[in-house]
């Protein structure tokens, strides 16, 4: 009998996915030696030494920012994500985001807190105190969406049902997100173009170098008087600084975020909620399963779907003997690989390589048994990064 895999799980990974982790094949849990991978929601792996035996990374949840992907691209380790899986929790609290704002809700949920109730005069303090928290209605209101991936559809297809008119911007739009996209929705030509047009504007993009701080001082001011801003991305997508600034000159109505943050923290004019975008029971369960079901396939048959860092690879079975090759993205490796195989006197049946940036991936499956020196061999060749042989169970 194989030994079995080693998975160790960090953070509380949700028992939907864990389950999907048969126990005569992996050992699962929080203080597993020598893991094949690793399992993990927010937790800063940055700061942990990850053990060489980890051959691949787990995120249950969209964003890799607590995962040292480049490091992990240097040892050949993928690094899979869970995209879209908790894109209906986001756009739901995004609904209540905006509604909050319209109808002044945290400012009266603080007014009726406040009110004391043993009075004799409650119900006139009531009716004095609400007109102080009239708002508006969605419907008629434009929203402007910037990042048009599956969290960004599902609010405007939302936000078309409520009434709204609805402006997007995405330059790097997939076609599957283009499909996806409401025919409803006008285009932008830019960030600065959604600004200035909409009366709520919604940010659903990765923090990358060219979306650090993507709502600035030099835009913001852009936006129309009393204008509401949510973010429910990440924290580095929006200056507070420009934030605490537009609310100061009544350029920015309202700010409505899922990032608290000493700048603006007690601020009236802020909604802060602490990180609660994909904070769901389905959501967790989503996540946990997409990532736990990308691992195994990854584990027990070499294919990638959603790593960050690798490209997309499947194959299916054609032969009981399979080699994954991670390698850099350099000339000559596919005709280095094939020389090894074939001195070794390995027919191959089937091969798929594709390559992303740097990073070059392939499968191959051949007709024989694949002995441990010739994998030594194709580990040795340079450049290449990792060697795994995935014989069928």
């Amino acid at each position: 009998m194989a030994e079995r895999l080693g998975i160790l799980v960090i953070n509380q990974i949700s028992a939907s996915g864990l389950s999907r982790l048969p126990a005569e094949t992996y050992r699962v849990g929080k203080d597993v030696a020598d893991p094949a991978a690793i399992l993990v929601r927010s937790a800063d792996l940055h700061v942990m030494a990850i053990p060489a035996s980890v051959r691949a990374i787990g995120r249950a949840g969209a964003g890799t920012n607590n995962i040292p992907v480049e490091a992990m691209s240097e040892r050949g380790v993928p690094v899979f994500n869970a995209p879209g899986a908790n894109a209906n929790a986001v756009k739901e609290l995004v609904l209540a985001g905006m509604l909050m704002a319209a109808r002044q809700i945290a400012p009266a949920l603080r007014f009726v807190g406040a009110l004391d109730t043993a009075g004799p005069d409650l119900d006139k303090a009531v009716e004095e105190g609400k007109k102080a928290f009239a708002g508006y209605e969605l419907a008629g209101q434009t929203l402007g969406i910037i990042g048009l991936g599956k969290i960004g559809c599902l609010v405007a297809d939302a936000a078309i049902k409520l009434g709204m008119n609805v402006l997007g911007f995405d330059p790097d739009i997939t076609v599957d997100a283009a499909w996806s996209l409401p025919s409803q929705v006008r285009r932008a030509t830019s960030v600065n173009d959604v600004l200035k047009q909409a009366q709520f504007v919604t940010l659903h993009v990765p923090l990358v170098e060219a979306t650090r701080h993507l709502v600035n001082d030099a835009n913001i001011g852009l936006m129309r008087p009393g204008a509401v801003l949510l973010n429910f991305s990440r924290d580095g997508v929006v200056s507070d600084s420009a934030v605490v600034d537009a609310l100061a000159s009544q350029r920015l109505g309202q700010y409505v975020c899922d990032f608290p943050g000493a700048a603006l923290h007690g601020h009236a004019q802020v909604i802060a909620l602490p990180h609660l975008g994909a904070s769901t029971r389905e959501a967790e369960d989503n996540c946990a399963v997409m990532v736990v079901d990308q691992l195994r396939d990854y584990l027990e048959h070499g294919n990638l779907t959603n790593a960050v860092n690798f490209p997309q690879v499947t194959m299916g079975r054609e032969s009981a003997y399979r080699v994954a090759i991670a390698n850099a993205n350099v000339p000559n490796m596919l005709g280095q690989i094939s020389t090894a195989m074939a001195q070794a006197g390995l027919n191959i049946h089937n091969m798929v390589n594709k390559s992303r940036g740097d990073m070059a991936y392939t499968l191959v499956d051949v007709d024989s048994p694949v002995l441990p020196e010739v994998q030594a061999g194709l580990a040795a060749i340079k450049g290449v990064l990792a060697v795994r042989y995935l014989p069928a169970a």
